[in-house]
């Protein structure tokens, strides 16, 4: 079984779209990739922190999915990460209402022992030091290295940004972020320039229009699901990374025909994600449920033609 080793946020969420809005849930970046990631025969642990306010019932939620959050710090006193944001009719834009990092403000991640080791580190989107921080404690180089970053870190943290960047094997951003990072609008031309910065391959998130993987040679699309009903998109794009390194790790080959899989998986199990506020659908989500709508990736994606 293939070691996963997730670091990223443990959070409070309150979220507010067309159709409802929430009080504080369970939430963040690595629950979200946990979560995904425990639909596959892995072995994965957690690398967070929390204050002593998240209730024990959200831990729980995580140790029965067989998620080891032994190095989930949790801070007597301290208070969880919170983010409360509100999303426009169209569901891709957002504002921020508020955000506070508590406990996260001063997160310095220990690897367990356990995982120094691991084949396979999801480093979820925090400080680009926090990231480096983590990579520095593994005691041999992890067959691969994923990071999700975003804009914010774009903007206040580019030095430390394309440093960790260097050492990572596979880069997941969107769209916006990829032209930003590399002042390109081409999508493939932004891809081609991230490999000059150090990754072997890039996953270019575009939401609700699928996701583009590259290599130096190669270029993949999966479409995303087209669905009835899109409820909250909240962690879509964790999810979608959880999906993405819990099947690489659990099938251990990182080669671009298996990373092709991997897209599919991880946009299957987003497509799951949209469907209820927060985490809600993911914890309700079963395997049956999960090949059945991988069936319909497969009809949406195939056909035959004839080729002069």
């Amino acid at each position: 079984m293939g070691k996963l080793l997730i670091v990223g946020t443990v959070a409070f969420d309150a979220i507010e779209t067309p159709f409802g809005k929430t009080d504080k849930i369970l939430g963040g970046a690595a629950t979200y990739i946990a979560l995904a990631a425990s639909q596959f025969e892995v072995d994965s642990a957690i690398v967070s922190i929390v204050g002593d306010d998240l209730p024990q019932e959200y831990l729980d939620l995580l140790t029965d999915r067989d998620i080891d959050i032994s190095a989930l710090e949790i801070v007597k006193g301290g208070k969880t990460f919170y983010w409360k944001g509100k999303y426009h009719n169209d569901l891709n834009t957002r504002d921020t209402l508020v955000t506070e990092l508590n406990t996260l403000e001063d997160f310095n991640p220990v690897v367990p022992q356990d995982y120094n080791d691991a084949d396979v580190v999801m480093l979820g989107n925090l400080h680009p030091i926090v990231q480096l921080g983590v990579i520095n404690q593994m005691k041999k180089r992890p067959k691969l290295i994923i990071l999700d970053t975003m804009n914010f870190w774009m903007d206040n943290a580019l030095e430390d940004l394309m440093e960790v960047i260097k050492h990572i094997d596979v880069l997941t951003i969107n769209d916006e972020e990829a032209r930003q990072l590399t002042g390109e609008y081409s999508l493939v031309r932004a891809a081609q320039k991230i490999f000059t910065m150090g990754p072997k391959f890039v996953v270019i998130k575009k939401g609700e229009h699928g996701a583009l993987l590259f290599n130096e040679s190669q270029i993949f699309f999966a479409p995303a699901l087209p669905l009835e009903e899109v409820f909250d998109p909240t962690g879509a794009g964790d999810t979608f990374a959880g999906g993405f390194a819990g099947f690489l790790a659990a099938s251990n080959d990182s080669s671009f025909e298996n990373m092709k899989k991997a897209v599919i998986h991880g946009s299957n199990l987003a497509s799951f994600s949209v469907e209820k506020f927060g985490a809600e659908r993911m914890l309700k989500l079963d395997r049956k449920e999960i090949r059945e709508r991988l069936h319909q990736f497969k009809k949406l994606t195939q056909f035959d033609i004839e080729l002069q």
